[in-house]
């Protein structure tokens, strides 16, 4: 069975600094394209970082399409022939933001996806996006791409799903909690239940470090069809580079017993 490899590489961006942060995942890229990944997914804002005090901060570390930083990961793309999947603060007309995320295919082919559902003070900031969550035909799948909280919405993911999407790719930067001791981050708990729930492979990478007072999580993870865990899936706030092999062809299959498949079972008209 034909294998892809991830990798989702946790790190720690600084705050308004893109140079830095370009260099932060060239190296990251070279790094997982060194391991012979065919596909990597780096964090939400990675290019930018996230704690912004107002929208003008971040319209001075936005980016267009065109700008550097996805200028450099479409070189690295094609020199590397690898799929990369990260956030980035994008400028668009009149003063405004979006958090969004791209995915950059080896022959060039750009995707973005602009973050529909806004966390807490992200309302204050960025403009939310109003196209559903992607999925792209690649050489290796069909991928699909959503950033961090829109992973709560389980309608919103259930649309990739629905469009046969075999790997959901998810830029997040998860802030750090209270939790009852000797349990998992539910951010986690949450990729697999949608993983399971929907028989797809999910790949979210998370960030460290921290940023004007915010700590995170670290629980970068990726899980497989049934919701299983194959890399990750605990907090560690520090940098880390998962890699998994995931058979993807896994993912079309969505039954789960000998009378039931996850999609055929649903009775929308009942909801």
């Amino acid at each position: 069975m034909t294998q892809l490899r991830v990798v989702c590489h946790q790190l720690a961006p600084r705050i308004g600094d893109t140079e830095y942060n370009r260099a932060l995942t060239e190296h990251a890229i070279r790094g997982a394209a060194s391991l012979k990944a065919q596909l990597i997914v780096l964090p939400e804002l990675i290019q930018s970082g996230y704690a912004f005090t107002d929208r003008e901060e971040a319209h001075t570390a936005s980016e267009t399409l065109d700008g550097p930083t996805l200028s450099l990961w479409k070189n690295l793309a094609r020199e590397l022939g690898i799929i990369v999947v990260a956030g980035f603060c994008e400028r668009l007309s009149g003063g405004r933001v979006a958090n969004s995320a791209a995915l950059i295919e080896p022959s060039g082919r750009l995707t973005v996806y602009r973050k529909a559902h806004l966390w807490d003070r992200e309302k204050l900031i960025f403009t939310p996006g109003d196209a559903p969550p992607p999925v792209v035909d690649t050489a290796v799948g069909r991928i699909g791409m959503m950033i961090c909280y829109d992973l709560e919405l389980p309608e919103w993911v259930r649309l990739p799903a629905l469009a046969q999407a075999e790997l959901l790719c998810v830029p997040v930067n998860w802030p750090d909690g209270p939790r009852p001791v000797g349990e998992r981050p539910a951010e986690i708990v949450r990729i697999q239940a949608n993983a399971a729930v929907n028989r797809m492979f999910i790949a979210a990478c998370d960030r460290h470090g921290e940023e004007r007072g915010v700590n995170w999580v670290g629980g970068s993870v990726i899980v497989d069809a049934d919701g299983y865990p194959v890399a990750g899936a605990a907090s560690h706030q520090e940098e880390q580079q998962l890699v998994a092999d995931l058979p993807l062809e896994q993912a079309r299959n969505k039954s789960i017993s000998a009378h039931n498949h996850v999609h055929q079972d649903r009775r929308p008209g009942l909801y």
